[in-house]
């Protein structure tokens, strides 16, 4: 990974792709297009620089990543290097276990059924769909 001087800056959708929050370049893009980054509190574009100190906020489905900026790269290297691109807030790892939690609670909450339905079972959910059951 080629990490940049301090001084430059890296465009926005290149260094969520080198950071691993998105898989493609292009999905960094539509995510900043549609309005799920942030850098500074601020809406961005693609090709805004990002600079060592910013906070950058994404946001991938349910779950919201404040990060601060610690470094610059415009090449994607293993997991390992991307993380050291960035730091995560105390508040958005917490913010992102309550939502965990919260999620794990309402799914075993929900009856899970002891096995897969069989014709019989179906005919039943059929007839019981009709109202006729």
């Amino acid at each position: 990974m080629v990490a940049m001087p301090e001084a430059d800056g890296v465009r926005l959708d290149r260094w969520l792709w080198a950071a691993r929050f998105f898989k493609t370049r292009r999905l960094a893009v539509d995510a900043i297009k549609g309005g799920k980054v942030s850098v500074d509190g601020a809406r961005a574009k693609p090709a805004r620089t990002v600079r060592a100190g910013q906070r950058v906020s994404v946001t991938k489905g349910a779950v919201t990543f404040d990060v601060d900026v610690l470094g610059l790269s415009e090449q994607r290297g293993p997991a390992t290097e991307a993380e050291k691109l960035y730091a995560e807030t105390d508040a958005s790892i917490a913010e992102r276990e309550r939502q965990r939690a919260q999620r794990r609670a309402v799914a075993a909450a929900i009856p899970q059924p002891d096995h897969r339905p069989d014709r019989r079972d179906r005919r039943r959910l059929a007839a019981f769909k009709r109202g006729s059951g």
